[in-house]
């Protein structure tokens, strides 16, 4: 018997490690011969911790079983050790549910495949999965078949571009080092971009977390296919446990000669290090991430030339992100005619999306091409809890608001980008109607506007003066005239600032200005916010539940807050907020033990006839 609990970032953050040593204590008080094994993240984070008690044992007639187990905590540790040996236990109460068993068969599972199914830290495991069997098929290809294969497999780059893998993969192959460099030489390199900066996205992490060797195959069948010896693995320096599980992935892999000297045995030297970023978003371009490696500040550079003619140290370079390179192993192993059947014509294969926001089921989940946004947040992500599907934010900074009249548009890179939005990394941040979309502009361009590395004017002082206009708005201060300032700068940023992502901060502007004007107008015009977020248009108001007792006036930081004199019965009387005094921090509501508090509208909407 095996019994698996999710270790990725979500498990451990959820108490898994807890659960570890209680299920371990009680197995052993019970004389239960079970091997507990670390996994990974099997998407289900809304349910982490996650147990899965495997009966392995072929003399057994459960053998090939699987009872999962969720949101365990130590009292539940105890129920399934029960259950593992054989004793009347209550686990059944935390097994996991038909509609959330559903979540997992309306997936398709090839970057994700082993996540939260095998020990990311034993080799062994990932090689009984088949693991490395397409390095070792290498043996009776040539580079230029494997180009080929790629290329029939239609797999575009999952990082945000979309960009044909197979094309990048040539121009490097064809790319010549010689007199480029005052000590010419056939040094060519393969960088993977883990830089996974985009708010609310966590794809690259999970797959790092889950199934590092994947990633460490698939950049050993890139190097053999463009005939470079040397890799890097970007990864962002905040993904501790992703870098401690790709650092003992690779040792392994040196350890059993798929790394180093004739690497996976195909008479070719690769070696395979870690960089840490320092959490740059500029660092998730391309050329920006290469001037990082070499020990410059994260800045873009003009293409051309393009990485794959002069990439690091000049040297040609072929750079994709985790999921791309992921997808690689299995394209090998299946056919590349295999994995362009998922999906759509234009958009082959399956995508990780990370589903988080006002969504039931937060979490990883892998679609294939061609499913409605629809698909993915009611059928897989739930719905929206006690709420209504008001728009959704995809490609995080560098994409777009999609409103619910558009809810049926197939995940696909053209459809998408006729929205205003762009697939970008996978990032899905979920809205009700709660969200204020003028204030989510605010704050996707804020983010942009910190983020960027300053080289370019427009991106620089574009990205600037747009969130001061946004800031106006929300604070109250907006005037009609601001839109049109908006759209114009928009422009201008697109067309005039030098990377991707100074080209793409604009679209959650344009976007919202495109399918939310009526917001704009509301803040600029009327003096409201229909979602109930921006301080400016909100004000506290005390009603009848109040009792006098005295709690929010102590809570109040800038004494706005008065309570009458007691009564001759020795009663308080009801509280009352100056207005004017108060400073909208929610503190006094927070305290309040009665619901006395309400957040209601300053401006509210005048009554049709009156």
């Amino acid at each position: 018997m095996k019994i698996l609990i999710g270790k990725g970032s979500c498990g451990i953050s959820a108490g898994a490690d807890q659960v570890t040593d209680a299920l371990a204590a009680a197995l052993k008080e019970r004389g239960v011969n079970a091997r507990l094994v670390e996994v990974g993240c099997i998407g289900m984070c809304y349910l982490e911790p996650i147990v899965d008690v495997i009966h392995d044992d072929p003399n057994q007639p459960t053998q090939g079983s699987r009872a999962t187990f969720v949101k365990i905590d130590a009292a539940a540790a105890l129920e399934i050790a029960k259950y593992a040996a054989g004793e009347p236990n209550g686990a059944a109460k935390y097994a996991l549910a038909a509609e959330d068993r559903a979540v997992l068969k309306r997936q398709v599972r090839i970057a994700l495949a082993n996540c939260g199914n095998i020990d990311p830290n034993d080799i062994d495991q990932y090689i009984e999965n088949r693991g490395y069997e397409a390095l070792k098929s290498l043996a009776v290809r040539t580079p230029d078949e494997v180009i080929a294969e790629i290329k029939t497999s239609g797999l575009a780059g999952r990082g945000g571009a979309g960009f044909p893998t197979w094309f990048k993969w040539r121009a490097a192959r064809d790319a010549s080092c010689r007199g480029e460099l005052r000590s010419p030489g056939p040094q060519k390199y393969v960088i993977c971009n883990a830089d996974e900066g985009d708010p609310g996205a966590f794809m690259d992490r999970a797959i790092i977390e889950g199934d590092p060797h994947a990633l460490i195959e698939g950049m050993i069948i890139c190097a053999y296919a463009i005939g470079a010896s040397e890799g890097v693995v970007y990864v962002r320096a905040e993904y501790p446990l992703a870098v401690k599980r790709l650092e003992k992935a690779i040792d392994q892999a040196y350890s059993r000669g798929f790394l180093g000297t004739d690497a996976g045995g195909l008479n070719f030297h690769f070696d395979l290090k870690i960089s840490r970023g320092a959490g740059a978003f500029v660092c998730g371009e391309e050329t920006a991430l290469i001037a990082s490696l070499e020990g410059e500040r994260g800045m873009p550079r003009l293409k051309p030339p393009f990485p794959a003619q002069k990439g690091l140290w000049q040297r040609p370079s072929n750079i994709n992100n985790v999921e791309t390179y992921a997808n690689v192993p299995w394209i090998i192993r299946n056919g590349g005619a295999a994995f362009a059947a998922v999906g759509t014509e234009t958009s082959k294969g399956t995508k990780v999306f990370a589903l988080t926001g006002k969504v039931r089921r937060g979490g990883l989940a892998e679609i294939p091409m061609g499913s409605t946004i629809r698909d993915v947040i009611f059928e897989i992500g739930g719905g929206i809890p006690g709420g209504r599907f008001k728009a959704v934010q995809l490609g995080g900074p560098s994409g777009g608001c999609i409103p619910e009249r558009l809810i049926d548009t197939p995940v696909d890179y053209k459809a998408l980008a006729a929205t205003g939005a762009i697939m970008g990394s996978g990032g899905m941040v979920v809205m009700d109607g709660t969200t204020c979309m003028v204030d989510m502009a605010r704050f996707f361009m804020a983010f942009t506007c910190k983020e960027s590395c300053g080289k370019c004017a427009h991106c620089r002082v574009g990205t600037k003066r747009m969130l001061e206009i946004l800031e106006k708005i929300v604070d109250g201060r907006g005037e009609e005239s601001d839109l049109d300032k908006l759209r114009h700068l928009a422009v201008q940023v697109k067309e005039g600032a030098l990377c991707g992502l100074g080209q793409t901060a604009p679209n959650p502007v344009l976007t919202t200005l495109r399918y939310f004007e009526n917001e704009y107008i509301d803040h600029v015009r009327h003096k409201r916010c229909t979602a109930h977020q921006c301080a400016a248009f909100m004000r506290y108001s005390i009603n009848g539940n109040c009792t006098g007792c005295t709690a929010c006036a102590r809570k109040c930081p800038v004494s706005a807050i008065t309570v009458e004199p007691r009564s001759a019965r020795g009663r308080s009387g009801p509280a009352r907020i100056d207005s004017s005094r108060c400073i909208k921090c929610g503190r006094c509501a927070a305290v309040c033990r009665f619901s006395a508090i309400e957040r209601v509208e300053a401006n509210p909407p005048i009554p049709s006839g009156g």
